[in-house]
């Protein structure tokens, strides 16, 4: 079947179907661009970027830092900076 063929014989499906067939050639596109192992590495580089040796912070210091954010764009946004 070529792919005049193949566009003609979607129209003819109900919207759902033409839904379900978009997934499918979606989904099977996605492993066939972007294999599995390169999306593990890529993660797994992410997840390399994002570690510390510091412990992470306590509630107590988020609190901290949002309020003297919160100060900064106060002082910012009325000119006293």
């Amino acid at each position: 079947m070529v792919l005049s063929e193949l566009k003609a014989e979607a129209l003819k499906l109900p919207p759902r179907d033409r839904l379900v067939l978009v997934a499918t050639i979606v989904e099977s596109l996605h492993d066939t661009l972007v294999p599995r192992s390169e999306r593990s590495d890529a993660i797994q580089r992410m997840r390399g970027l994002l570690q510390t040796d510091q412990p992470a912070p306590t509630d107590q210091d988020v609190a901290a830092m949002l309020q003297q954010r919160r100060v900064e764009i106060y002082l910012l946004r009325h000119g006293s900076w």
